[in-house]
């Protein structure tokens, strides 16, 4: 979408959207923030973000709804997880480009026992979806958005998309999913930790994020040392928190360090 060719009107209706996405902290902030005037250009009940390594199959992903028990908890990824896979690959061989999809197209729903729950009910609802996301070339940890509307007209929506996906992606990246993601076989084990260590195991990613954490880095910061996604910073770090019983960085950082060994 060439933006030179808006209205005054859009441009301001573009300009408000982008400058309350740079306000966003929390969780309710976004779900208010996704049902006010983006709904103008994206117009859905229900959206989906999905990230990870999709190739190897190790995705995360978050649900924001203001429907009813349409909620990350309550979902099932049994049957959450290959949809989602199916609509990046789908995405990946459409040349990453935004697309849509009908009632009754490949992919749309939920089968098996993910119609069971709230979000596969809520999707018998739904008309159609949008799907876009973006690629880090460099770490492979990718995302995609997955939008859902009652209505049928989400094709109109795909130049409003490519605008609005760099600031939805922001959004996300500030707020703490709502749930941890579910454990994936292949994930790395618990590292041992020291004898009468009085620190609870934690992984080796998080050890070396924690250094990280210690030394002042940002999210942003560790995730470009690590060469991993803001999101995997973020999933660790609540794990951590989850671990040292605490709920900031610098409680967790401090745990450490009073348990550490004087030689560590």
């Amino acid at each position: 979408m060439d933006l030179s060719t808006l209205s005054p009107e859009n441009l301001d209706r573009y300009y408000h959207i982008i400058t309350e996405a740079n306000s966003i902290r929390r969780h309710n902030e976004l779900l208010a923030w996704l049902q006010g005037e983006i709904q103008y250009y994206l117009p859905h009940e229900i959206l989906i973000a999905a990230w990870g390594d999709f190739a190897a199959n190790r995705i995360s992903y978050d649900i924001v709804s203001a429907l009813p028990g349409v909620r990350t908890e309550h979902s099932t990824p049994q049957a959450l997880l290959p949809l989602l896979q199916g609509l990046f690959n789908r995405w990946v061989e459409l040349g990453k480009s935004p697309y849509t999809l009908g009632v009754g197209e490949s992919g749309f729903l939920l089968e098996g026992d993910g119609l069971q729950c709230s979000l596969g009910k809520a999707l018998q609802a739904m008309r159609s979806l949008l799907v876009h996301g973006l690629i880090n070339e460099r770490s492979r940890h990718d995302c995609i958005y997955v939008i859902f509307s009652s209505e049928r007209k989400l094709h109109e929506s795909l130049g409003a998309v490519q605008i609005l996906l760099p600031y939805l992606d922001m959004a996300f990246c500030r707020v703490t999913p709502l749930t941890s993601p579910q454990p994936q076989p292949d994930q790395p084990l618990l590292a041992e930790q020291p004898s009468g260590s009085e620190n609870p195991s934690l992984s080796k990613r998080e050890v070396e994020i924690m250094k990280w954490v210690k030394m002042g880095k940002t999210n942003l910061e560790i995730a470009s040392i690590l060469d991993i996604s803001v999101f995997t910073v973020k999933n660790h770090l609540r794990h951590i928190f989850k671990v040292l019983d605490v709920t900031n960085r610098m409680q967790a950082a401090a745990k450490i360090a009073k348990s550490a060994k004087p030689d560590d």
